[in-house]
């Protein structure tokens, strides 16, 4: 019998204008967002508000981590179009702030880097005032690749940890935890004007002492904005939850990560990575 979510983690129905507006331009274009393809719980609010994290580079990923959603196994080539059609999207869905990612392309040369920079340019052309975000795979540990992305001047540029790091040889066997932190701590070093940002979730069976541990390792390599948020069992191949995170307990570590010095914390049981992303603008 499946496990009944708490109370706190009950969400709207997807449905009304704006959702029905923003899957519209999503289908125009052939486009692909993370909102769906990992069945975010705040897709409802998200799509309600017009606003949605595009997924570049198809929607199969060459990694296949426990917890993830998202499709894995063999490629396409990526749509030399998808720039440009997520440049019509963004314009038309009205954004002042947008987060673009991808999933992980190992068999590219480059990882996808360049798919990045060309959608960033293609933004741009149309909007150059914009706020962009980019959330990047690890580029395994290419610091080309993370030169290129880094070149397009994102206003943030994101890197999940994405589990504490006891978990992380079990639930992301094709990553590093050391890697992740080494290429998070370049990209201060690259450019200081750009905000680093990372997240992770909690419920696999980590141990508070191991989740403020994973806030100092970010916070010791450069990290300025952290988001933190209850992992869901996406389906019944997928971990089972080992614990439900209560809002307090977010509270709690809210305050914790604030007083490591981080700029800007979101830790709710419903926080994802580019969840409220648009109020990183104040840090």
């Amino acid at each position: 019998m499946p496990r009944r979510h708490p109370d706190w983690l009950k969400v709207g129905i997807p449905g009304g204008k704006n959702y029905t507006y923003v899957t519209s331009r999503l289908k125009k274009y052939g486009l692909n967002t993370v909102c769906a393809q990992a069945r975010c719980p705040n897709l409802a609010e998200c799509y309600g508000n017009r606003t949605a994290t595009f997924l570049l580079l198809g929607k199969t990923c060459t990694r296949g981590c426990l917890y993830c959603n998202i499709e894995h196994g063999r490629v396409l080539p990526p749509d030399d179009h998808e720039p440009e059609h997520v440049a019509r999207a963004v314009a038309e869905l009205g954004l002042r702030y947008v987060v673009i990612t991808s999933v992980t392309r190992d068999d590219l040369p480059d990882g996808g880097a360049g798919q990045f920079v060309r959608t960033v340019k293609e933004i741009r052309r149309t909007n150059p005032e914009i706020g962009i975000e980019l959330l990047i795979p690890d580029f395994r540990g290419s610091r080309r690749a993370l030169r290129t992305v880094i070149r397009s001047r994102p206003r943030v540029l994101a890197h999940n940890i994405e589990v504490a790091r006891p978990l992380f040889e079990r639930l992301r066997p094709q990553g590093s935890y050391g890697r992740s932190l080494r290429l998070l701590s370049r990209i201060g070093r690259l450019d200081p004007h750009i905000t680093t940002k990372s997240g992770f979730m909690l419920g696999f069976g980590e141990m508070i002492a191991q989740v403020k541990q994973t806030l100092r390792d970010l916070k010791s390599h450069g990290v300025q904005v952290v988001s933190m948020g209850q992992y869901l069992q996406p389906g019944k191949e997928h971990p089972p939850v080992s614990r439900y995170y209560t809002p307090d307990d977010f509270r709690n570590l809210k305050e914790y990560a604030l007083g490591l010095g981080f700029g800007h914390v979101e830790a709710s049981p419903l926080t994802r990575s580019s969840y409220h992303a648009e109020r990183v603008l104040c840090v």
